[in-house]
């Protein structure tokens, strides 16, 4: 599984993880901004909510994204990989301006829709300008590389975490999700330890990462964006260390980063809002 590429510089469409229970009812920011983003009244919306298992997630989103403006919304109901080949479904993902995956549970994700025609067919739109937003599993799930599952701690420690590919939208990334409502930098660092090149994303609940053309995020929401840069790691004992046990990191770089505030995934440059 490739991330989406990008060979024209300045034309993929966001790629906005939200750390889960974003805000629904009384201001909605995020998902009002990504409403925005599609086009408002002219917004084409397809929503996923293979992730859940509840059969009115998606009806939910659709009430709620039309509550928000969005001129056409409708629930792709991706259950079961034989779904993922529906062709009316396929024929609306081809016209959406703005592709939304519910939380749930990731690895529903990756093993209904991996490896699918719609999942070539969002890596193809998101590189040639819709915009993907997932909220808790549906963030997880948007990088190359995904956490499928592992134990919550403030500690990194040796087989905490596992991986499995994720949509591809960017392999720069790696993200965890309701960050610190439950303690989870343990299990990111970790999952850093095993890949030193991405950059991790701790998501708090009702914060989201909207990520544009040129790699620079923005923060929107009530919480704050954990970042952690390993390119400067000078040491890492995840190799040596037995199981369960905590690991050495050394060099490691971090933000917290609230609304309005931005980080250059190409230049790991943090600034504070304007």
């Amino acid at each position: 599984m490739t991330p989406s590429p990008e060979v024209h510089k300045g034309s993929r469409g966001y790629i906005i993880p939200i750390g889960g229970a974003e805000e629904k009812l009384n201001e909605p920011k995020i998902l009002h901004r990504f409403v925005e983003l599609c086009g408002g009244e002219d917004a084409r919306i397809a929503v996923i909510p293979t992730a859940s298992r509840l059969p009115d997630t998606g009806s939910r989103y659709v009430e709620l994204f039309q509550k928000l403006g969005a001129g056409e919304v409708q629930s792709l109901e991706y259950k079961e990989r034989t779904d993922t080949s529906h062709p009316e479904w396929l024929a609306y993902l081809d016209d959406a301006t703005g592709i939304f995956l519910t939380g749930g549970n990731q690895l529903r994700l990756s093993t209904i829709l991996g490896g699918t025609d719609v999942a070539r067919k969002m890596r193809r739109l998101n590189a040639r300008g819709v915009h993907i937003a997932g909220t808790s599993a549906g963030a997880a799930f948007c990088p190359e590389h995904m956490i499928a599952y592992g134990a919550s701690g403030s500690t990194p420690k040796a087989g905490q975490v596992s991986l499995a590919p994720g949509l591809g939208l960017t392999n720069r990334i790696i993200i965890d999700q309701h960050f610190r409502q439950r303690d989870r930098l343990g299990r990111l660092l970790t999952a850093l330890a095993y890949n030193p090149f991405v950059i991790g994303i701790g998501l708090d609940e009702d914060t989201g990462a909207f990520i544009d053309n040129n790699n620079v995020i923005e923060v929107v929401g009530s919480g704050g964006i954990t970042v952690v840069d390993v390119s400067d790691l000078s040491y890492s004992g995840m190799a040596t260390t037995p199981e369960n046990e905590p690991v050495n990191l050394i060099g490691i770089r971090l933000h917290v980063l609230c609304n309005g505030a931005r980080f250059d995934l190409a230049s790991r440059e943090a600034t504070p809002p304007s």
